[in-house]
């Protein structure tokens, strides 16, 4: 992900065809160690490609991912539990809420207000 980052990123700085040094150096500014073996990766998988192609390839590709995961992930567990699963989440006890001690971070004691 870093590199795919550091990419756009030098793509919205006006560079239309970053290379792969260019990826590698603006991670290496950031703090971070690229990767050369993905990255070479992701470079070839690139080719001549402009970002914006990318980006469009790739959103016809999402369209097409089914996004109703979370709900089948209840149904299956629903399922799974019978009727116990509501049971269960009747005999959770709520458990009192207790003040911590936050050392100043935000200000002052009461006096400042």
């Amino acid at each position: 992900m870093k590199h795919i980052a550091a990419y756009c990123l030098l793509v919205l700085g006006g560079n239309n065809a970053p290379t792969a040094e260019q990826v590698s150096a603006l991670i290496t500014e950031c703090g971070g160690k690229a990767d050369q073996e993905n990255l070479k990766t992701f470079m070839a998988a690139v080719g001549d490609k402009t970002c914006q192609e990318l980006i469009a390839e790739g959103s016809k590709k999402m369209q097409s991912a089914g996004c109703g995961g979370g709900a089948a992930a209840a149904g299956g567990a629903a399922a799974a539990g019978g009727a116990a699963a509501p049971a269960e989440a009747e005999k959770k006890e709520e458990e009192p809420e207790e003040e911590v001690d936050m050392g100043g971070l935000f200000g002052g004691g009461d006096d400042d207000y």
